[in-house]
């Protein structure tokens, strides 16, 4: 009988399971494991999508004329001149990821720490996934020197990597490459042959307004740059599972398109009807959307920061959070502490939180980092509250001091003290 591959479920959704039976249970548990943006609907985009509700045809595979236009638009405010034929939608961009590892030849280079998603899906592709440090001053790239010596030695043992994914900003650190590493990325990548990922997801969560200015590898090399991105963390739609794709104006480029749209039409045929109904109207950008990302990123910054200062008040080293809604404390300091404690890895410090606090977190080695180190993932977003307190949540400057987020705050606050006590 032919080998099959073997590999646990995501970790974060099995988390997210975990959480939601042990609360069915009765237990009070503050949940940080699951990138999913807690926010309540736009009423406009419900009205999209119950207008877009007879739209039960399959229509063309990389999605209709109208919604590829508007996509193209998006890309074309964010500096990347883009044509509609360039633009490719599916159910979230997950599947647009996996499609691109099907079709393309070749290993895969990563960050490390990433986001769990991606070396999943380069075994199941039948592909290597080489994972290379992201020192705290790349903004959660790969430090290009340490790219270049994991390429030599990957093909010196007989892989072959030709891919290399990137997250900007960064998941899991929250954190934003500058501009002169892209551009390193980038000329490494043409000298050596890369095909660059530019997972966008969270381009417009930058929340903090003194980070580095947002440069996108399809600006610098837009030959062989392929942008991910999709609704799910600006607008709170990860359930409605709306991605898209936008693949480089270039022979190889649409040779790379067409091969992903054959995979499509295979895999998930086209992206809902009414989804797409929703997305022209979202990537179209009107007023009211404009202001409800900017409204979310002002919570999604306020709350990020908060978590942050209290993992560094208790003596943990963390990376001020720039993007996203996630941040990346080590505890590498308080090692001694902790091993008192009987936590030496990342899977006994998530562990105890679990056990003494109710705090769930994203266990670092989950996401590809050195087991032994004493870091995980904290997704802030997923404090907000109920859907009428989200809201109240949104309207205000200051998010943290409402009675809802300060509570949840404190228990953060507490567990991470009666971590390290």
């Amino acid at each position: 009988m032919t080998a099959v591959v073997v590999a646990p479920p995501s970790p974060n959704l099995a988390l997210n399971q975990l959480v939601d039976q042990r609360r069915a249970a009765g237990e009070s548990l503050v949940h940080m494991a699951f990138g999913e943006a807690r926010l309540p609907v736009l009423p406009q985009l419900a009205e999209r999508l119950a207008q877009g509700a007879t739209r039960s045809s399959y229509g063309p595979v990389a999605g209709a004329a109208g919604v590829r236009g508007a996509a193209a638009g998006y890309f074309a405010r964010r500096r990347l001149s883009t044509a509609a034929d360039s633009i490719v939608l599916a159910p979230g961009s997950k599947p647009l990821l996996m499609a691109l590892q099907l079709v393309t030849p070749g290993d895969v280079l990563l960050p490390r720490p990433a986001w769990n998603t991606y070396a999943p899906q380069a075994a199941y592709a039948g592909k290597r996934a080489y994972g290379v440090p992201i020192p705290a001053q790349c903004g959660g790239v790969p430090e290009p020197a340490a790219l270049r010596e994991t390429i030599r030695t990957a093909r010196a043992a007989g892989g072959d990597p030709r891919m290399l994914i990137l997250t900007l900003p960064d998941n899991p650190t929250g954190t934003l490459a500058p501009p002169a590493l892209i551009r390193e990325l980038c000329a490494l990548a043409r000298a050596e042959d890369l095909l660059i990922v530019s997972d966008e997801i969270y381009r417009d969560i930058v929340h903090d307004l003194r980070a580095t200015p947002f440069l996108s590898p399809a600006e610098v090399a837009p030959e062989r740059t392929v942008v991910t991105s999709g609704l799910s963390k600006t607008l709170g739609l990860g359930g409605w599972r709306i991605g898209v794709a936008r693949f480089p104006e270039s022979d190889s480029g649409s040779r790379l398109r067409d091969a992903v749209i054959s995979a499509a039409s295979e895999l998930w045929s086209t992206l809902a009807g009414p989804m797409q109904h929703v997305a022209e109207y979202a990537f179209a950008e009107p007023p009211e959307i404009v202001e409800r990302i900017r409204a979310s990123a002002r919570l999604h910054g306020a709350v990020a920061r908060a978590v942050h200062r209290i993992a560094v008040d208790v003596g943990a080293v963390c990376r001020p959070p720039t993007g996203g809604f996630y941040v990346y404390p080590d505890f590498e300091p308080l090692r001694d502490r902790l091993t008192g404690r009987g936590v030496t890895d990342s899977a006994s410090l998530a562990g105890r939180l679990l056990d003494d606090s109710g705090l769930v977190v994203l266990a670092g080695h989950l996401l590809g980092d050195t087991p032994h180190a004493l870091r995980f993932k904290v997704a802030t977003s997923l404090l907000y509250g109920n859907e009428h307190q989200q809201e109240e949540a949104l309207r205000t400057d200051s998010p943290t001091r409402l009675p809802h987020i300060a509570g949840e705050l404190s228990r953060i606050a507490e567990g991470f003290s009666r971590l390290v006590a």
